[in-house]
């Protein structure tokens, strides 16, 4: 049989392996193995194999795994250490569910050792809904976090990947969302070079990514799929690239539809695969037999595309290799990391008087719309967790249920609905929640396997069942009753995740008071019904979910008057000696393509970039009490807190931070943990401040060229304990050009508790380059000191770092006088030293 053929020359090389299987290929056969879902070659005993796999901050999609926070808050740590350390976790569990199911069998979407991620785009607006995928604003701080993530997911063999990691979206890419599939990007040299390709270029010539995804826009009127001048001459020319790529999923189709650079997808799909695109994630590439035959590519390119992308699959043992047991996933382990994570992604931006953290056994009012639901844990691109622990169940823990007092007190903004808090459900027999009755079939025939009490109904059942249902069909009924804080008008709305090209949907049923208000087959279009409520008593509900297709959870939500929401808000502070609430912004809102058109935000991007009005309301309400004001922003992006910097006690950035975020956040309150995190984007006041998001000029973008005086800049974080610079040396005050500096200097914790300090290193340019940045970060280093203790801190500045970059984007070193600024922040933003030095002579650098 071909796979004893192809399996026997064990000492052949994976290029030799994979070229001697293609050479046994049919065109037809070819071409189908060159899509996302490549379908199995029976004859060859080549299995099926999905290569979509997702692991943006876990092993995502496919049922439990373990979800660490969110990329951006991942970038908060500033720490490629734990990046590795995530990286290795994520390809460990995606190893693990690969090898459950075994070597030379077929494996779908979601379960192969092909994970698309990360995402090394930089944020450089705010007003992006995906840049909470991304590393940050920054180049240098985006390529060490991602050359730490990639070489977690690979491991340290490169003959033998634990995974394979997918740096995207090659290149130039960070919104609009709306547009996305048809835009043309038109970047000055300079900025391509400075700012758009040296994360990536880090992630492939350091941290040896086995994999890029090129991206849906065009670059100067070349889609980027199509692009040899990125896909060859820059990527595996310039930076020695050996891996395969990977389009955007239906990115080839877009060349055709959007951007019109061929009349099909035949024509599109020759264009792409010519100039470097290997794997179609999409359907276009099923034209490729045609664009053959008529002559528009040689089958030879599509065999040179096929040898990369079968050489990869033998590396990483899913073909011509035995099954092997899956290894133990240490889930304790890997728990802690995740705590570990979200602890180290808190950036305290506030503390007034010493607010925090508190002290004793204060009496707690907590308020706010993410003080209590799962999808603020999570963010996008996720994995189901376990046991996820919002804050709410977090400082209840810590601090003492009877010491905590809760009101869910706005919306997420206008029109956007959330979850139903446990203060308006009950029970049929007065406990909080509502009784759900779990059936192991979809006709709620017999009685339930399994009768609980659920606090919301908030869940993310993706790929797993609930309350230890087996797989398959089932149903759940929730029987009790709501409790409106007041009367006034509501919308109740329920919300299924509904799955992405997939065979079947599930619908949901809603009753009130014994009528039928919602009764959605699966469409989503009868999914929200308006009541008007007299007063404040209990009206009977019963919600059914009949899960007979493939969707992946369940909320049931509502949009409850605004002045009844602030009433039970104050009913909480009343009695509570410190406020904390939990505002923001949800992946309901911003992230990849949404459909949400509601003030401040327009199809997952956002218009303004303030707190939203109704979330304003409840802080200034809040405030009113004259009750110290704890506020705990939960996004995954930017938020222009202009009032809480003026009038809050303290805030804390926490972003999405994953299934330990609760736990993450009542420990740094409690100051069981002293917050060390710094912002990877900068905080500013107003869109006003900004240039127009569809402008892709870096000139008034970033803490690099931004102008004007940020609410918090980039690199900013405080600490409980405090720290001091000095004696800071460079190896030399005059070097040659293409020589590397060695700069160091003293830190030291001058407070009274042991703490973490990130040491920056910053570097200025001679003053006669017109087109460098105010400053760029050129190193950095995650230091834990103990009370007292000094240490050293060292930073090797090689030619690269030291280089900048002219207007026809060509790196060179330049001569000129330089000078570095050392501390824990921008300089004029934290504590540090300086340094200056003189560079002697030019020395060109590659690309």
């Amino acid at each position: 049989m071909m796979a004893a053929f192809i399996g026997a020359a064990h000492a052949a090389t994976p290029e030799q392996r994979a070229t001697d299987l293609v050479a046994h290929m049919s065109l037809d056969e070819k071409v189908a193995q060159l899509q996302s879902g490549a379908a199995a070659l029976k004859r060859l005993d080549v299995p099926a194999y999905d290569w979509w796999n997702e692991g943006l901050h876990g092993a995502a999609r496919a049922g439990y795994a373990t979800v660490f926070p969110q990329a951006i808050g991942l970038a908060a740590s500033w720490d490629p250490e734990l990046m590795h350390a995530v990286g290795e976790a994520v390809s460990r569990e995606a190893r693990a569910r690969f090898d459950a199911i075994g070597a030379g069998r077929d494996h779908a979407r979601y379960e192969g050792l092909t994970i698309w991620s990360p995402n090394v785009n930089i944020f450089r607006d705010p007003r992006w809904g995906r840049g909470q995928e991304t590393y940050g604003e920054d180049p240098y701080l985006t390529g060490r976090l991602a050359v730490g993530f990639v070489q977690g997911i690979q491991g340290s063999d490169p003959a033998h990947p634990r995974a394979i990691a997918t740096p995207k979206h090659f290149a130039v890419h960070s919104g609009p969302e709306a547009g996305r599939h048809g835009f043309d990007i038109d970047v000055s040299p300079h900025d391509l070079e400075a700012t758009f390709l040296p994360a990536f270029r880090a992630a492939v010539t350091e941290g040896r990514a086995g994999s890029v995804m090129c991206a849906y826009n065009a670059l100067h009127g070349t889609p980027v799929c199509a692009d040899a001048g990125l896909l060859d001459d820059t990527l595996r020319k310039g930076w020695g690239f050996t891996g395969y790529v990977v389009s955007d999923c239906d990115a080839i189709d877009d060349m055709t539809k959007f951007h019109y650079y061929r009349p099909d997808n035949a024509g599109s799909s020759a264009a792409a695969i010519r100039a470097g695109t290997d794997l179609d994630c999409g359907y276009a590439y099923a034209d490729l037999g045609e664009a053959v035959r008529r002559g528009d590519v040689p089958e030879s390119v599509l065999d040179t595309s096929l040898v990369r992308l079968f050489a990869a699959r033998y590396r990483l043992g899913e073909l011509g290799a035995p099954a092997v047991r899956p290894a133990a996933v240490d889930e304790k382990a890997h728990a802690a990391l995740a705590l570990r994570a979200a602890l180290e992604s808190l950036v305290l931006l506030k503390n007034d008087n010493g607010t925090l953290p508190l002290r004793g056994k204060p009496r707690i009012a907590v308020v706010g719309p993410n003080a209590d639901t799962v999808e603020t844990l999570e963010a996008n691109y996720h994995a189901t967790p376990r046991a996820p622990i919002t804050p709410l169940q977090g400082l209840r823990t810590r601090f003492g249920a009877g010491n905590v007092t809760y009101a869910q007190g706005s919306p997420i903004a206008a029109g956007v609905p959330v979850p139903l808090p446990e203060t308006a459900l009950r029970t049929p027999d007065g406990a909080i929640g509502l009784t759900g009755s779990y059936f192991d079939n979809a006709d709620f025939k017999g009685k339930p396997r399994t009768v609980r009490t659920d606090r919301t109904i908030d869940f993310d059942w993706d790929h797993v069942s609930p309350a230890h249902l087996p797989k398959g069909p089932y149903a759940v009924r929730w029987t009790g009753a709501v409790l409106p804080p007041g009367p006034g008008d509501y919308t109740l709305a329920v919300h299924v995740e509904r799955c992405f090209d997939c065979a079947g949907h599930d619908p949901v049923r809603l009753f009130v008071d014994g009528k039928p208000v919602i009764d959605d087959a699966g469409d989503d279009k009868h999914s929200q019904a308006t009541l008007h409520f007299d007063d404040a008593r209990p009206h009977d509900v019963r919600l059914e979910l009949v899960h007979s297709g493939e969707d992946q959870g369940v909320r049931l939500q509502w949009l409850p008057p605004a002045n009844a929401q602030l009433a039970e808000a104050g009913r909480a502070i009343a009695g509570a000696d410190v406020t904390v609430a939990f505002v923001g912004l949800s992946p309901d809102v911003e992230g990849e393509e949404l459909h949400v058109d509601v003030p401040g935000f327009d199809g997952g991007d956002r218009t303004d970039i303030g707190l939203p009005a109704a979330q304003q309301a409840l802080l200034e309400h809040s405030a009113a009490s004259g009750k110290p004001l704890v506020v705990v922003l939960m996004s995954g992006s930017a938020v222009a807190l202009n009032w809480a910097r003026e009038h809050a006690s303290a805030i804390v950035a926490a972003w999405y931070p994953g299934e330990s975020g609760g736990t993450a956040i009542a420990q740094a309150l409690a100051g069981d943990y002293n917050p060390a995190g710094r912002l990877p984007v900068t905080f500013y006041r107003s869109v006003r401040d900004l240039p127009p998001f569809t402008s892709y000029q870096m000139k008034g973008r970033t803490y690099r060229y931004f102008e004007g005086t940020p609410l918090y800049g980039f690199g900013y974080g405080l600490s409980y304990t405090r720290f001091a610079y000095g004696a800071a040396k460079v190896s030399s005050t005059t070097l040659d050009a293409g020589q590397t500096l060695t700069a160091s200097v003293e830190v030291r914790n001058t407070g009274d508790r042991e703490g973490d300090e990130v040491v920056q290193a910053y570097l200025t340019y001679p003053s006669d380059d017109a087109l460098a940045p105010k400053h760029a970060l050129v190193g950095l280093a995650r230091t834990h000191l103990k009370a007292g203790e000094a240490r050293r801190v060292s930073f090797a500045l090689d030619p690269r770092r030291l280089s900048s970059v002219d207007a026809a984007g060509r790196r060179a070193v330049v001569p000129g006088d330089y000078g570095l600024f050392l501390g824990g922040g921008q300089p004029g933003d934290a504590s540090g030293e300086r340094a200056s030095f003189h560079i002697d002579g030019r020395q060109a650098l590659p690309k």
